[in-house]
């Protein structure tokens, strides 16, 4: 049974308008903004029937979720639960972040850049010790993943808590190491979406991240200061016939359906006032097609084709519906279900093969565009594989993690690389499907890849 978790960011609070360090203390509140920003969550999730209800202690993320609860259908009693309180900065909060910058530069480097390495020497009634922020806050996450998840087997959860909560909660569910801490964003009331195939430690699909779009934010915006050097659109293609009878494709050069080119389209106008410099696709008809739709609306920048960014060779399972290849390959469809990084397609590839090129073709991108003198945004347009392994290399996962990320067809995902090709890049959002009609939840075909 599938336990689907819903979490939320609260509104934005005094101290995030004023560029304080909030951490635990609990002097900020919601502002007017972000109370509207919670009303516009509440208004987006009402249709979501949620079996429990959970929120930080914390008192912007106490009335973001009270704003929340009258808008959902069945009134669920929001829970207080200390283990979804905000990370602990005992050192820095009430603090400006500027005031922090100039005054801790070594501390504040090394929480920016080895943020499971950073620490605050603190004082207690037994005396003083080095206090790990991060690593304490991923612990607390996976304190409350143990009780909540065997609770709730089966059942939708709504979860309302902070930023560096939600970061821990998110990459302790996947199993994302610490030290990729900054590495994924989250917006005020961004909403993200977690399905849990059992119990905490078994498989967890992140089916979306930081999701804006009910916020009327077209994309997220880049962290301050300034622009990065290069933002990267990742585009899956749009639905084909073959996608919608869930027969797998691989390397056939299969079109786009009427479906899948009304989702391109959909793409194209959510995009269109979004400025994109240059343009990337995958070889084969559907990633191409669905990156000509979307750049009707941007004719003059140039679409460079890349045969590394074809999708996996299934070899003799192309063309074959899952029943079918069941029948023939029984043992070795369930492996790639259960240890995907373990299967050799027979005469087609296995996913290191796959990881290996798609990255190159990814690093040579960032190699050739990713300047700090001159930011660009480029739209790179691939498949379902692709992408699953380009986003778990970037979010620090392996090919055993394959099924850990989701990739609906038109789906968007925004990555930045704030000072150029060297340094982690920024998860902006993995997986944005709301401008197919569809809601938060995506609901593209499921079928074979």
């Amino acid at each position: 049974m599938t336990t689907r978790v819903i979490i939320v960011r609260h509104g934005q609070s005094s101290y995030n308008a004023q560029q304080k360090i909030q951490g635990r203390c609990d002097e900020s509140v919601l502002t007017e903004k972000g109370q509207g920003e919670a009303e516009k969550v509440g208004a987006t999730l009402q249709g979501v029937i949620f079996d429990a209800f959970y929120h930080s202690p914390l008192q912007r993320a106490a009335q973001t979720a009270s704003i929340i609860q009258k808008f959902l259908p069945d009134r669920p009693t929001p829970q207080a639960k200390e283990e979804l309180k905000e990370i602990d900065l005992p050192l820095w909060e009430k603090l400006a972040k500027q005031e922090v910058i100039d005054k801790f530069p070594e501390d504040y480097c090394c929480w920016k850049q080895r943020p499971h390495e950073f620490k605050m020497r603190v004082s207690s009634p037994e005396g003083e010790y080095d206090h790990f922020p991060v690593l304490s806050l991923y612990e607390q996450a996976k304190q409350f993943w143990q009780e909540a998840i065997a609770k709730h087997q089966g059942q939708t959860i709504l979860i309302v808590a902070h930023n560096g909560i939600n970061r821990c909660l998110i990459l302790s569910a996947i199993g994302i190491p610490p030290e990729r801490y900054h590495t994924i964003q989250q917006s005020n009331c961004c909403i993200n979406v977690l399905n849990f195939s059992g119990d905490f430690g078994d498989a967890v699909q992140l089916e979306s991240l930081n999701q804006v779009s009910h916020m009327g934010i077209v994309l997220p915006p880049p962290r301050p200061p300034k622009p990065p050097a290069l933002r990267l659109l990742l585009v899956r293609h749009g639905e084909t016939e073959w996608n919608r009878m869930s027969r797998f494709q691989g390397m056939k050069d299969i079109p786009l359906n009427e479906n899948g080119k009304e989702q391109a389209r959909k793409a194209a106008e959510y995009l269109k006032d979004v400025h994109i410099d240059f343009a990337v696709t995958s070889s084969l008809s559907r990633p191409k097609e669905t990156a000509e739709i979307i750049l009707e609306h941007h004719p003059n920048v140039p679409l460079e084709s890349e045969d590394l960014f074809k999708e996996i060779s299934h070899g003799l399972w192309e063309g074959k519906l899952e029943s079918e290849i069941k029948a023939e390959f029984g043992n070795l469809l369930q492996q790639w279900k259960d240890a995907p990084e373990t299967v050799q397609m027979p005469e087609g590839e296995n996913l290191q093969q796959v990881w290996d090129r798609a990255i190159a073709a990814w690093n040579k991108i960032l190699q050739t565009k990713a300047n700090p003198d001159e930011p660009k945004v480029g739209l790179v347009s691939a498949h379902d594989a692709i992408n699953k392994v380009i986003l778990c290399a970037l979010l620090g996962l392996k090919p055993k993690n394959f099924w850990n990320i989701k990739q609906g067809n038109g789906a968007v995902s925004v990555i930045d690389y704030l000072d150029g090709a060297e340094g982690l890049p920024v998860l902006q959002t993995i997986n944005l499907t709301t401008y197919l009609g569809s809601g938060i939840l995506d609901k593209t075909a499921a079928g074979a890849l």
